[in-house]
């Protein structure tokens, strides 16, 4: 988008689900760089993003994934919580961008870094998708860990969206601490007839 700058790839994963936090990733791509299966994530299969990761950690300048709590969240909002987690994946990289390129539509200044918000930037920029698939397997990964904790809840499947096993679930045996407190399903609410 900059000719000639460091330009960092922004993008986070988790903001529709019930449980767990929302991770986000920057990523610093080097000139040039491709790959066949490099895509918005959500268009890719996972053994794609899986096999993808480590080709993103090996070749990027530099790249950082952070997350963000369901304390923080529910304290924030997920808007501002998926913004936050940008904000310190940023911070994190070890080479500083010179320009930040957002998924999305909302950001925040910060640290005098400039940037351009790109809505459905994970299908037009390589950073911004390489990105993408860094939040969504290391977000995966996670759910996956927890799930083991809560097993009935099927987060090793779902990733803590709303889907019919997990909001039957909640229903049978509650909330956990890993349920954002400020998302309130309408599915879960109690009917008048």
């Amino acid at each position: 988008m900059n000719e000639g700058l460091l330009e960092a790839g922004c993008d986070e994963a988790g903001r529709g689900p019930l449980a767990g936090p929302v991770y986000a990733a920057a990523v610093i791509l080097p000139p040039n760089f491709n790959h066949p299966l490099l895509n918005d994530s959500k268009k890719m299969t996972d053994t794609q993003r899986r096999e993808l990761r480590p080709v993103i950690e090996s070749e990027a300048i530099s790249w950082a994934v952070t997350k963000v709590d369901v304390e923080e969240i529910d304290t924030l909002n997920i808007l501002w919580a998926s913004v936050t987690g940008m904000q310190r994946a940023v911070l994190a990289l070890a080479t500083r961008p010179e320009y930040l390129l957002i998924d999305g539509n909302r950001f925040r200044s910060f640290g005098g870094f400039p940037y351009s918000t790109v809505v459905h930037g994970d299908a037009i920029y390589a950073s911004i998708a390489a990105a993408s698939v860094l939040a969504k397997t290391y977000r995966d990964d996670y759910m996956i860990a927890i799930s083991k904790e809560y097993p009935q809840y099927g987060w090793e499947k779902n990733m803590g969206y709303p889907t019919r096993e997990h909001l039957d679930a909640i229903r049978e045996y509650g909330y956990t601490p890993h349920h954002r407190k400020s998302f309130h399903p309408k599915a879960l609410e109690p009917t008048l007839f």
